[in-house]
């Protein structure tokens, strides 16, 4: 029987267990002065983030879509990515890459949702940026609310 060999990269393996617990969210890899994004992931963030798409293969037969931009781009790239309606876990390094022994250790550290975005750069300042929240009590009381998180006017309706 043959022996099956594992061409993922370390780093590979554990960009794949981290977005196996984010599937629905683009996954933003910071790899030294970069996040990275890989796969479907990669596909997304080039057509929306206008970057280019490249390939990995590390030598292997079988090779995965790439698409990266620099750390300290972030918040421009975030906001592109929110705005097109995408979920997005931002990745980052947990430990120091000068110390750490084998692989850094990452882990998402923010996750931004067109819905919870509420950092300023993610805002759009010429609009209204409400919360909404409803409460059903009973089919007789019930509640809405909103509120705007850039202005901090708060309204409220209920039975």
């Amino acid at each position: 029987m043959a022996k099956s060999v594992n061409t993922e990269t370390p780093m590979m393996q554990q960009h794949r267990a981290i977005k196996q617990k984010y599937p629905d969210a683009v996954l933003l890899f910071r790899v030294g002065d970069f996040y990275e994004t890989f796969g479907s992931d990669a596909i997304i963030a080039s057509k929306v983030l206008g970057i280019t798409l490249t390939k990995r293969n590390n030598g292997a037969a079988a090779s995965a879509e790439l698409a990266g931009f620099p750390h300290h781009a972030l918040d421009t790239y975030l906001h592109k990515l929110v705005k097109a309606g995408h979920r997005v876990a931002v990745c980052d390094q947990l430990e120091d890459p000068k110390q750490a022994k084998g692989v850094v250790k990452r882990g998402v550290t923010e996750m931004v949702t067109p819905g919870t975005a509420t950092q300023e750069k993610l805002l759009d300042h010429q609009t209204n940026n409400f919360l909404a929240s409803v409460h059903f009590a009973s089919d007789e009381q019930y509640g809405i609310a909103f509120l705007d998180i850039s202005t901090g006017e708060f309204f409220y309706c209920g039975r």
